[in-house]
C-alpha cells in the first residue's frame, strides 16, 4: 500500500485537512506509515491535536490511541524558513503541502503574506529537497480551484505555488511533484458553513453574497481520498481533480437554516470573489482526461509530459455553475456529513 512504512510530513498538519488526513493514516487503511510528521507554526493547535487523542481516542479507539502514540510526532515550524524545513524533510518520504493562507479577503489586504506562504513555502520544500538531497519520493501540493483562471490574491499565489511544484520534477528528477485541486472543503476552519452555523446560534440574520453565487462542495473523507488516489496513480506533474457536486450557497444556508425563522441578507461579492468557481477551464480541458472519479490534468511542460495516446481530453470546462445540486439534494448533502445542527424544541418560536 501506498503509505505503508513510509515517513509523511504534514505541513499545516494542525488545519482541518491535515488532522483528518493524519487520523486515517492512522487507522492504517492506506498502509500503515513509520512515521506520521505534523509540521505547523501553532503550538496552540498542536496542544489541542494531542489533547483530543488523549481525551477522546484513547477511550474510544485503542488501536488508533496505540498508533498515535507510536507513530505521530510534532514539529513546530514555519513553512516560510527554510531551516526549519529542511530539517523536517531529512527523513521524510512523502510530503503533503496543506500550509496555507487561504482566506481570499485576508490575502486581498496582505497579499505579499499570501506569497511568503504559498509561493515561498512550495519553493523552499523543493529547494530542501534538491540542497540536502532527501530521500522524499513524493510531494503533493494541495490547491484549489480558484487557482484556475484566478482573479484573486489567494487563487494567483495557489496557481503559482501549482506550477512551482510541477517544474520541481524537473529540477529535481528523482522526486515525483503533483497536486490535488478542489472546491470548499465542508466545515473546514474558516469555510461559509461554521459561519453560518454561528449565525444561526445567535438567531441570525445569515449573511449570503449573492442568489447565484455557486461552490463546489467536499466531504473532509473526499478530500484525503483524493489526496490519496493521486498518490497511488499520479504521474509526475499531474494534478488530480475530484468529480464533487456543486451547490448555490443559498441553498446551503437555507438547508442550515431550516424551519428556524431567520432572515437571509444580502451583502455583495467580497473582495476577490467569483459567482462561480471552475476546476478545469477551457484552456486546461484539452489536457485533461477522465481518470475514474477524478480529472487529471497534464502539465504543459513537454519535458514532463508521458504520451498517454488512448486518452480522450474533455473538451469543456469543469465549473460549479455546470451541475448544481437543487435544494432537496443539497440538505441531503450536508445531512450526511453530520452538519445539519439539531433544532430545539420551540426554537422556531422563540426567534421569532
Amino acid at each position: 500500500m501506498i503509505c505503508d512504512n513510509k515517513n509523511i510530513v504534514i505541513t499545516g498538519g494542525t488545519v482541518s485537512l491535515g488532522k483528518v488526513l493524519a487520523r486515517r493514516l492512522l487507522t492504517g487503511e492506506f498502509g500503515l506509515p513509520k512515521k506520521v510528521i505534523i509540521f505547523s507554526r501553532d503550538e496552540a493547535k498542536q496542544h489541542a491535536m494531542r489533547v483530543e487523542y488523549e481525551q477522546t481516542v484513547k477511550q474510544t479507539d485503542a488501536v488508533l490511541y496505540e498508533n498515535f502514540t507510536r507513530l505521530l510526532e510534532f514539529r513546530i515550524g514555519d513553512i516560510r524558513d527554510f531551516h526549519a524545513v529542511s530539517a523536517v524533510l531529512k527523513e521524510a518520504e512523502i510530503v503533503i503541502n496543506a500550509a496555507a493562507l487561504k482566506q481570499v479577503p485576508s490575502c486581498e489586504y496582505f497579499p505579499f503574506e499570501a506569497v511568503q506562504t504559498n509561493v515561498f513555502g512550495a519553493e523552499n520544500i523543493i529547494r530542501a529537497i534538491r540542497e540536502n538531497q532527501t530521500g522524499v519520493e513524493t510531494v503533493v501540493g494541495v490547491s484549489t480551484d480558484k487557482a484556475c483562471k484566478p482573479v484573486n490574491v489567494m487563487g494567483i499565489s495557489k496557481a503559482l505555488q501549482e506550477r512551482i511544484f510541477i517544474a520541481g520534477n524537473i529540477s529535481v528528477p528523482g522526486t515525483r511533484f503533483i497536486c490535488v485541486r478542489y472546491g470548499n472543503v465542508l466545515a473546514s476552519r474558516g469555510s461559509v458553513i461554521p459561519l453560518f452555523h454561528e449565525q444561526i446560534k445567535r438567531g441570525g440574520p445569515v449573511t449570503v453574497t449573492t442568489m447565484d453565487m455557486t461552490r463546489f462542495l467536499l466531504p473532509l473523507s473526499h478530500a484525503v481520498e483524493t489526496i490519496m488516489a493521486a498518490l497511488k496513480e499520479a504521474l509526475p506533474g499531474e494534478i488530480y481533480i475530484p468529480k464533487i457536486p456543486a451547490a448555490l450557497i443559498i441553498d446551503v444556508a437555507k438547508g442550515l437554516i431550516g424551519d428556524r425563522a431567520i432572515p437571509i441578507v444580502y451583502t455583495g461579492i467580497r473582495p476577490g470573489e467569483k459567482i462561480d468557481e471552475v476546476l478545469v477551464s477551457e484552456e486546461e480541458a484539452w489536457r485533461t482526461y477522465d481518470s475514474g472519479s477524478y480529472y487529471a490534468i497534464q502539465p504543459l511542460l513537454p519535458e514532463i509530459v508521458k504520451a498517454q495516446p488512448d486518452i480522450q481530453p474533455l473538451n469543456k470546462a469543469y465549473s460549479s455553475g455546470d451541475f448544481v445540486m437543487n435544494l432537496e439534494e443539497t440538505e441531503n448533502l450536508l445531512r450526511l456529513n453530520g452538519l445539519l445542527l439539531e433544532q430545539k424544541r420551540g426554537e422556531s418560536e422563540f426567534l421569532q
